[in-house]
């Protein structure tokens, strides 16, 4: 990791991206296992995220569970796109929004608590800027928690968890929209959430564990900024594979070097045919080639046509919107990765 040399540091952001402690001191298991103090922990999170390292520290939810998005994208004029830029960021449900390189060049994801908030919000969007929006709505995920092996490496993924819906109760997205956009980092988080809630700890802790175990949180922990981190060049790949070829070359595609998303999404027809849809980050453009035509050389995408979207600059980003009283703040552009 060319920007973080001390090796406490590296084990903390590379070792709890995900089985982030659900108990009333979370903190203290993750010093013991480091060899730390717990206030140490505390110290060098706080640090780290100041420093613009780490985004929060929080959840991701699997998609369009307890809320709605999808990936959509514009064809911006070159001389309107921070005009249209603007447009998509005002609008509270997105919670990504990235220029890349291509005439679909601003790429950003919707969220919202519904599907009818999502599609009345693509639809202002389209209005407001008079251009077509894609909306590539997600199909099917082989990575898609946005853990982020600070290596570089690949690695297999383990098939996504089946998700239970039925554990769902009142005051669930109040909790979820929490740890979306980050918990507080301080001795006892679940208390201070619960106490911001008007509820006990016990219950705070209790609904989390349900949640996680239900598959509805995805992963919980550190979330980094690539490019805080080094890894600078990024870019979108998308293939275009046949249908019934998806879930043979999704999990492969989703172990190779430099991937840390990979999913089916349904193509727009005469506009956009791909289906298959993988982000490698990397710390050069040359690195990112080099993963790129070492997937491509994968036997099962022999004659399949790919499109390579390197990103350039980072409108926005932060935590989904899962309840549609979610007024949490942005990122500043300046601090996102790409």
């Amino acid at each position: 990791m060319k920007q973080i040399s001390d090796p406490i540091d590296r084990a903390l952001l590379d070792g709890w991206q995900r089985d982030f402690p659900i108990t009333s001191h979370p903190f203290q298991p993750i010093a013991d296992a480091l060899g730390i103090t717990e206030d140490e922990v505390l110290s060098r999170l706080s640090r780290l995220t100041a420093d613009g390292q780490i985004s929060r520290l929080g959840a991701t939810c699997a998609p369009n569970t307890v809320s709605a998005s999808t990936l959509a994208a514009v064809a911006a004029p070159e001389g309107r796109i921070e005009e249209v830029a603007a447009i998509i960021g005002a609008e509270p449900g997105v919670n990504h929004n990235y220029l890349r390189e291509d005439h679909w060049n601003l790429w950003f994801v919707m969220t919202g608590p519904d599907r009818a908030y999502v599609d009345a919000a693509l639809t202002r969007i389209s209005d407001a800027t008079g251009l077509r929006v894609l909306d590539l709505r997600l199909m099917r995920p082989f990575n898609i928690d946005l853990g982020f092996r600070l290596t570089g490496e690949g690695q297999t993924m383990p098939a996504p968890r089946a998700v239970d819906h039925s554990v769902l109760t009142e005051g669930d997205k109040e909790v979820l929209s929490i740890l979306s956009n980050g918990m507080p980092i301080t001795a006892t988080p679940y208390a201070q959430i619960a106490g911001d809630l008007g509820r006990s700890e016990q219950d705070i802790l209790a609904r989390i564990t349900t949640l996680s175990d239900a598959g509805l949180i995805s992963r919980l922990g550190v979330i980094v900024r690539h490019r805080k981190l080094g890894w600078t060049s990024n870019a979108m790949v998308v293939w275009d594979v046949a249908e019934d070829q998806i879930a043979n070359i999704g999990p492969k595609l989703a172990a190779q070097k430099g991937v840390t998303l990979c999913y089916e999404r349904r193509p727009v027809a005469d506009v956009w045919p791909y289906r298959l849809y993988t982000m490698f980050h990397s710390q050069s453009r040359e690195a990112a080639h080099e993963n790129i035509n070492a997937a491509a050389a994968l036997p099962e995408l022999a004659g399949v046509s790919k499109k390579i979207l390197f990103s350039t600059r980072c409108f926005k980003q932060r935590g989904a919107m899962i309840s549609s009283t979610d007024t949490s703040p942005t990122a500043k552009p300046s601090e996102v990765s790409l």
